[in-house]
């Protein structure tokens, strides 16, 4: 067997898959195990009530949510080819798909996961340009498919390396779970990492940071003009975007920190049993972000009411008899550019503040006759 690949030195011991490892004792492996199927089982669950939800209900079909589809469609990807090799392998104390799964497993859980974080920066930056961007009135789906083709894309051309000798993927942490060999004698290895590390983390992290840094901005110069019930929900709406990626960070960070230790430190500073935890909250990212999109964000949690007949909706000709109001901002525009003794121009701020403060829209499901979102 090749033993450039069965010796992984990002945590500094011998790799071999036919061999089991020492790093975790049974006692640990059975617990590793009761998490990883918590995380299987709750991260396939809850992306698919996502998926289903997107399905039924064309409320949902708007530009910004095909970035969260893209999102679960990842999630639910590592449950599926990732995380249940890892669960077989903790059972058995050893990992069990051989040289070419592992580098299959290194390679899809690295492509989905730097799906999630490109869509979730590219979320922020379509927050941020509809913002300055106050004229934009239809939805732009071919910008959105572009989006989520391109994080494909750029996923790809990030972890394809590998495959072809640039680094290589291999069995870390306990031996149950495959990634990219952080650490190596060779240059051309650590160069992969550290381009990794800088456009697959440190990038997407700064352009979110930014884009809801103006948001957030933009939204109390908002509040401290108007201060009414509008305002409170839409900044409830930016405290769930904010959310979403502070939870992915808090999943990811211990993981990018460990790998960094592993390609700068001495070798064998990270043992098999301290990269195990961040193992396991890298996979647990697959669960948070679907609570959040239903539990913690309005418009889908009464679909999701919906869909489990826990609320109930009267309509007339299939649309909601309860209409949402004009909001504040929007009122206020018109009073100002609609007076006749009046000329001048609407405030640029609250022209810009429309889309944080836009009604909601209504929630009918889709109808048999309805076409499938393109």
């Amino acid at each position: 067997m090749n033993r450039t690949w069965t010796y992984n030195m990002s945590f500094g011991a011998p790799t071999d898959p036919a061999e089991p490892r020492t790093g975790l004792s049974r006692n640990g492996h059975t617990v590793v195990t009761v998490f990883l199927g918590f995380i299987l089982f709750f991260g396939f669950l809850n992306n698919l009530a996502v998926l289903i939800l997107f399905c039924k209900f064309k409320t949902l079909h708007n530009p910004v949510n095909m970035l969260l589809l893209n999102i679960s469609v990842s999630d639910m990807l590592v449950c599926i080819s990732g995380t249940t090799l890892s669960f077989v392998s903790n059972i058995h104390g050893k990992w069990i798909g051989g040289e070419h799964g592992c580098r299959w497993y290194g390679f899809v859980n690295s492509c989905f996961g730097i799906v999630s974080l490109i869509s979730l920066a590219v979320l922020s930056y379509e927050r941020y340009s509809t913002l300055t961007l106050c004229n934009k009135r239809s939805a732009d789906y071919r910008k959105a498919l572009l989006a989520v083709g391109g994080s494909w894309i750029y996923s790809l051309i990030w972890t394809v390396p590998p495959l072809i000798r640039w680094s290589n993927y291999g069995i870390e942490g306990a031996g149950t779970n495959c990634s990219v060999r952080w650490s190596s004698e060779s240059a051309k290895s650590t160069s992969y990492v550290i381009c990794l590390f800088i456009f697959c983390l440190v990038v997407p992290v700064a352009v979110m940071i930014y884009c809801y840094g103006c948001l957030l901005y933009a939204v109390r110069q908002v509040g401290k003009i108007h201060k009414n019930t509008t305002c409170k929900r839409e900044c409830h709406v930016l405290f769930i975007v904010i959310t979403t990626v502070i939870c992915y960070l808090i999943c990811w960070i211990p993981y990018g920190v460990i790998a960094l230790l592993a390609t700068f430190g001495k070798p064998g500073v990270v043992t098999p049993v301290a990269s195990t935890i961040p193992s396991i909250l890298a996979k647990s990212s697959t669960v948070c972000n679907p609570i959040i999109y239903i539990l913690m964000n309005k418009q889908f949690y009464k679909c999701f009411r919906l869909l489990f007949h826990c609320q109930t909706h009267s309509s007339t000709d299939g649309e909601p008899t309860s209409h949402s109001k004009v909001t504040i901002i929007q009122l206020n525009q018109r009073m100002d550019c609609g007076n006749a003794c009046n000329n001048e121009p609407c405030p640029k701020t609250d022209s810009k503040m429309t889309f944080l403060l836009r009604p909601e829209p209504s929630l009918e499901p889709i109808s048999k006759n309805t076409p499938p979102m393109s």
